[in-house]
């Protein structure tokens, strides 16, 4: 709880790069209500939300699709808070995401380069740099911000420091609040980690584009 506290009190507000995933202060941060229980995993637990807290629209489910990409393409829309695993015959798997704030959305085309499992965590030379008394590693866990997966997004066979990642922040999910990334709840991107490969190709779209 310590070095979360640190990583919220050092960040908020910081005009950060890229994916500089930070945690947003609330009032029910620390609100053990939010969780009914959990799903185990390896090396950690997952807590499961109570979904009776949150808004149904963001609940993971199956929806009709009509947009133009493959199946087994991820579309992310970050006006809609949502994220879409594209299925067969006008399908997707629907999951609600929270996004960055204003002027740090990015958007683009790209591909999961590499998939994480309970992911350690370290920040940029930029946030280092504004925020120099940040933990230089957080080891993978409940209060690592990048919560139980990642998908780490690729351009050109670079990585461009944005992620889809899971939170440890569920009331986050629906609203605009990170430096950048795509935040799931734990639950929801580890279903996700386990549908898609690397290669995947990942569509972030705003303003119903995703070319800049």
């Amino acid at each position: 709880m310590m070095i979360r506290r640190l990583l919220i009190a050092a960040l908020l507000g910081a005009p950060l790069a890229a994916c500089q995933t930070a945690q947003q202060p609330v009032a029910s941060m620390d609100d053990d209500n939010w969780y009914v229980g959990s799903i185990p995993d390896q090396p950690h637990n997952i807590p499961l939300v109570d979904r009776r807290r949150m808004d149904a629209r963001y609940a993971r489910q199956t929806v009709e699709y009509k947009g133009s990409e493959k199946p087994g393409s991820i579309v992310v829309d970050i006006d809609e808070r949502m994220l879409y695993l594209v299925q067969p015959e006008g399908k997707a798997i629907r999951y609600g995401v929270g996004v960055g704030r204003q002027g740090f959305s990015w958007r683009g085309v790209a591909t999961v380069g590499r998939k994480g499992v309970w992911p350690n965590w370290s920040p940029t030379k930029t946030m280092v740099g504004i925020k120099p008394e940040l933990p230089r590693y957080v080891e993978a866990g409940l209060n690592n911000p990048l919560g139980a997966r990642a998908l780490y997004l690729h351009q050109n066979g670079a990585d461009t420091l944005f992620r889809i990642h899971g939170t440890n922040e569920p009331w986050s999910i629906g609203e605009q609040v990170s430096s950048g990334c795509v935040r799931m709840l734990n639950e929801d991107v580890a279903d996700l980690y386990e549908r898609v490969p690397v290669g995947t190709t990942v569509y972030v779209k705003r303003n119903g584009q995703y070319r800049v």
